[in-house]
């Protein structure tokens, strides 16, 4: 049971609770063989939860992960990735469950598509007592979204949780729905099934990142990104921020008008872990900036917002010049920042 706790002293710390993935993306630079069936991938650590968690570390923003650590091979390269991010793992779960596993393909312009091996996997399998267990009055913003949020049985927990920190004001909600319609429209899923579990979510959010692609599998049949942002932020969230691929950021405070983010130039490697960064980039601002409740959400300008938003987009900007999920650090971000 989550109780509520009075704000601290100590540096502000986010919490991000959800799946660990490895990503097998493929090597552009090798050949597939004499027969050309054989193409060549590197495993590279993945997920939303880790990416998100490692993109703040590597920002110099405190933060801890609540993961299910699966077993097999590769699962040592998970935690040691969080780890040499800075990424406090003391929340984290080891369970005897298989790791996720999910193979990228790349299209010309390096945006990412996906086919996930997750059969029995151990981010789905959180429970009420792991969360309690693992959760710290220490955290002030906590982010859940992807797939273990709109999967059962952990979804449910997960839920619990995010509307008794909203309810207590203990700790910012930020949901990303960041659907793979792979498994939402299968692996136990239904349509409706995942459009209910998000709804959920998105009423207990203080802040709500939501893309395109999300939109499309949503809300088929959308085309005014500004009307669907709009509408979403009136569903509850404070800030609604709606990613379009390299078109401009939609951002849109509660009540507010929807306002444009061009995002920086680069040229793009592929755009794994981008939305990701742009999350861990903004939750990470707002923590340095001092907001840590709803109401110090609400109360912050549009000109006190603009430069958050614009070094998360530049977070994720700099994530896409790089193979996989590689957000840049402190250093780089301000090198880039000039």
């Amino acid at each position: 049971m989550v109780s509520p706790t009075s704000h601290r002293s100590a540096p502000a710390v986010l919490t991000v609770l959800g799946e660990l993935v490895v990503d097998l993306i493929p090597d552009r630079s090798a050949d597939a063989g004499p027969e050309g069936t054989a193409p060549r991938y590197v495993a590279r650590p993945g997920g939303n939860a880790l990416n998100v968690a490692v993109a703040a570390g590597r920002l110099g923003q405190p933060v801890r992960l609540m993961a299910r650590f699966g077993r097999g091979p590769l699962a040592g390269n998970l935690r040691r990735h969080a780890e040499l991010s800075g990424v406090d793992l003391s929340g984290a779960v080891d369970s005897g469950d298989p790791v996720s596993l999910a193979v990228v393909g790349l299209a010309a312009d390096g945006s990412a598509d996906y086919g996930f091996h997750v059969l029995g996997a151990a981010d789905w399998q959180w429970t009420d007592a792991e969360l309690a267990a693992g959760w710290s009055p220490d955290s002030r913003a906590v982010h859940v979204g992807s797939i273990s949020s709109w999967t059962a049985p952990g979804c449910e927990p997960i839920a619990a949780l995010v509307e008794r920190l909203r309810a207590g004001g203990d700790a910012l909600v930020s949901v990303d729905p960041n659907i793979r319609p792979m498994l939402a429209e299968g692996f136990g899923n239904t349509a409706a099934d995942v459009r209910a579990r998000l709804d959920r979510l998105v009423a207990a959010a203080d802040v709500v990142k939501v893309s395109s692609e999300d939109l499309a599998w949503l809300e088929p049949g959308t085309t005014d990104l500004d009307d669907a942002a709009r509408r979403w932020a009136e569903r509850g969230p404070a800030v609604v921020l709606l990613t379009d691929g390299g078109a401009p950021l939609r951002v849109v405070p509660s009540g507010g008008q929807v306002w444009n983010v061009t995002p920086p130039t680069v040229q793009v490697v592929d755009t794994v872990g981008a939305g990701d960064s742009l999350a861990a980039g903004f939750l990470s601002g707002l923590l340095r900036s001092g907001v840590t409740d709803r109401a110090a959400l609400e109360q912050l300008t549009d000109d006190a917002l603009d430069p958050i938003v614009a070094d998360a987009a530049l977070v994720a900007a700099l994530a896409c010049t790089r193979v996989g999920a590689d957000p840049p650090t402190r250093a780089e971000l301000d090198a880039a920042r000039g």
